[in-house]
């Protein structure tokens, strides 16, 4: 059994291709599903099958049209809804692949009908567990309907365990979720493989033998999760086509004027340092990047669907494009280069300070009292924050920008990228602000006082 990785760092997830040499069937694809195809063709190996977890809330499949293009079997747990072909299986069911062996396990939790796929060759064994179980715990259980959170959370926890009872220790544990997707708990461990066996000795939801208290802390832990997600399993119920990943043509200088004085969005994707230091005014900052989780705050905090512009190089906006497919945000207008080059003459520009946590305490030295905005989720704040620190989330900002007052306004986030995309929104409004580009860990450092929970 050969089992191939298929990373998608940027959201969080995995995908897989699990195939015998000439065979092979692949597990919850994301929607850009050519990096598959071509692992495909580098193998040597026909995909015969497509097989999901379950009705993805995180991101678009590209399950139906990957096994369209490629006559394969497309394998769900869920066809109610669906707009397209489907094979159902119920637990126990099983399927050849070559001269691999799946089977389905029914694991309900973090979806009514989530499926894990425990795949045999010759005895040796490899478990998929898309969002049931993770390396250390479980998906979020909140994503269905929040009123069945308890219910689901309890699933989870019946679910992981019948797994584990399926397969011996030495079985490959290969999660789809649990990898800085929100689809997963935040009590899922950062590791990057793990065995049945590992889990048992560590899982929470292994170890902890009272289901009530597991489920307790479950709960407690759970976070915000992106708002793009009410979308995505409507989108995965209709099935929509690969997305198109050419570069369009770039639009012109007056365009992006009238964009800009209609109020569209046109997101500039340099660093965000450079950003602060001179930008097209009316801009907004989302920096891209390897680790900057780009696509889940874009998502997330504009308007769903509003109508984007990107700028920056050719090889960001490129792979922008493709990030910005897998959440169903697609045909987006770019401008390419460095806007305050090609622009400076024809544009007005702005800037504000970028600063570190230094700067800060300085003015709390004078004995002045400034504004600051924490834009970290609620959970962060409440667990530790700057003494009399306005806490906006990132994602609430938009909507909540009124509230703020016309002081200057120093806002932060855990490591500077949160704050850099919430100051050039409050710039893009015409406050004063200043951007504090610095990990939160160092603000001790800085003398600043903390209240914590």
């Amino acid at each position: 059994m050969h089992v191939e990785v298929v990373r998608t760092d940027a959201l969080g997830d995995r995908s897989y291709l699990v195939h015998d040499g000439a065979v092979g069937v692949v597990i919850d694809p994301q929607r850009d599903f050519d990096r598959i195809e071509r692992l495909a063709r580098d193998r040597g190996v026909r995909i015969s099958h497509v097989a999901e977890t379950h009705l993805h809330n995180d991101y678009v499949t590209g399950g139906p049209e990957l096994a369209r293009r490629h006559g394969a079997v497309y394998l769900v747990g869920e066809t109610e809804g669906l707009d397209y072909e489907a094979t159902r299986l119920e637990s126990g069911d099983r399927v050849d692949v070559g001269a691999l062996s799946l089977t389905a396990v029914a694991t309900p939790g973090h979806t009514d009908n989530h499926l894990a796929y425990i795949v045999d060759h010759d005895g040796e064994q490899a478990v998929f567990s898309g969002g049931s179980l993770l390396y250390g715990s479980v998906g979020r259980p909140d994503l269905v309907d929040p009123e069945r959170t308890t219910e689901l959370a309890k699933a989870q926890y019946r679910s992981a365990r019948r797994l584990v009872d399926s397969v011996p220790d030495d079985a490959v544990l290969y999660p789809t979720h649990g990898f800085g997707s929100f689809c997963a708990s935040d009590t899922a461990a950062t590791t990057e493989s793990s065995t049945i066996g590992e889990q048992r000795r560590t899982n929470r939801a292994l170890t902890d033998t009272d289901e009530d208290h597991f489920v307790e802390r479950l709960l407690a832990n759970l976070t915000d999760y992106p708002s793009y997600y009410a979308h995505m399993a409507p989108l995965n119920r209709a099935g929509l086509a690969a997305p198109r990943l050419e570069l369009p043509e770039p639009v012109d200088l007056e365009t992006l004027r009238k964009r800009l004085a209609d109020g569209e969005w046109v997101v500039d994707l340099r660093d965000r340092v450079a950003f602060a230091a001179k930008h097209v005014e009316g801009t907004v900052s989302f920096e891209y990047g390897d680790g900057t989780r780009f696509t889940t705050f874009l998502g997330w905090t504009l308007p769903w669907l509003d109508p984007v512009t990107l700028v920056g190089s050719e090889e960001d906006v490129r792979a922008a494009i493709r990030d910005l497919s897998r959440i169903g945000i697609d045909d987006p207008d770019v401008a390419l280069g460095d806007p305050t080059e090609r622009f400076a003459d024809e544009l007005p520009m702005s800037s504000y300070p970028s600063v570190g946590w230094e700067e800060l305490a300085a003015e709390f030295r004078r004995g002045a009292a400034p504004t600051v905005l924490d834009v970290r989720r609620i959970d962060e704040y409440e667990n530790e924050h700057i003494d009399g620190a306005v806490n906006i989330p990132l994602h609430e900002l938009l909507t909540r920008i009124s509230e703020l007052g016309d002081e200057r306004i120093w806002v932060h986030c855990g490591s500077g990228y949160r704050a850099s995309t919430a100051a050039s929104l409050l710039d893009r409004a015409g406050y004063d602000v200043v951007h504090i580009d610095s990990d939160f860990a160092d603000v001790v450092k800085a003398g600043i006082p903390l209240s914590r929970r």
